[in-house]
């Protein structure tokens, strides 16, 4: 039986690779991956066989690692961040499921850091309350239904990630985004993050009237941005950190006592 590893690789370069990813590239004797993505690990893949195709050809890709894996190979099926968010997870599923090979590949998926965690680490603790991931590509979903989980959770004060927020010719979702945006406080925290992991990584805390004023053609934000919209309570501290309050310190004085008048457990 071949086997096939769907390996997270993290949110950029080498920096967030698991011990689990570096065990499974190691291992295989077939690559397969997205062209940019393969680029990001050299020290690794060395003369490894590797098979890579452009943006758009997932499932070209994917089915190259299926059936290469059912002819008894050892595929590492490389997807940037966590393969199970926006990522490669479904379709693998998807196509060993449609062609009935779960009794010929050994399928393993292998967790990753996705570009939202890696950025809350950066940044200081902006995710310790409710939060939402929200792709922006509309190449696969609606664009109406895009912008109605937009208004939702700005109206529910989630904190909000947002993948895949523009590109050159994809700018309506984006501009849609602002729109909702404007709903919320002029003060509301922002960060941009790109190239998370890589020697080019950037990160740049704002404000939500800042971001809405730089429009549509903001040069900061690309396909390779993440945006994280603070809720309500999202602040930054003394030293320019974000910080989303889970909330202890309205329960509790600094010696940990419960402050009078708390409500009662339930």
């Amino acid at each position: 039986m071949g086997k096939l590893t769907l390996v997270s690789t993290g949110a950029g370069g080498s920096r967030y690779l698991t011990n689990e990813a570096i065990d499974a590239i190691n291992s295989a004797d077939l690559i397969v991956a997205y062209t940019k993505y393969a680029k990001d690990l050299p020290e690794l893949l060395g003369d490894k066989e590797v098979f890579t195709t452009p943006m758009t050809k997932e499932i070209e890709r994917v089915s190259y690692a299926v059936e290469q894996a059912k002819k008894g190979r050892r595929v590492a099926l490389l997807s940037n961040g966590d393969a199970n968010v926006y990522a490669m997870g479904s379709l693998v599923v998807e196509l060993i499921d449609v062609n009935d090979y779960w009794s010929d590949i050994d399928y393993i998926s292998l967790p990753g850091i996705s570009s939202v965690l890696a950025l809350a680490s950066e940044v200081g603790a902006p995710l310790s309350q409710d939060f939402c991931l929200i792709s922006l590509s509309d190449r696969l979903t609606d664009a109406n239904l895009i912008q109605k989980r937009i208004k939702l959770s700005l109206e529910c004060d989630y904190v909000i990630a947002i993948y895949n927020p523009k590109s050159k010719s994809r700018l309506d979702p984006y501009i849609g985004m602002l729109e909702k945006l404007s709903t919320v406080e002029e003060d509301r925290v922002v960060v941009i993050a790109r190239d998370l992991g890589r020697e080019n990584q950037f990160i740049k805390t704002i404000t939500a009237k800042e971001l809405i004023d730089a429009g549509a053609q903001n040069t900061d934000v690309n396909m390779s941005t993440t945006l994280l919209i603070g809720n309500s309570t999202t602040k930054l501290t003394k030293d320019g950190r974000v910080l989303t309050p889970r909330g202890y310190l309205n329960k509790y004085d600094l010696s940990g006592e419960k402050k009078d008048g708390w409500r009662k457990e339930t």
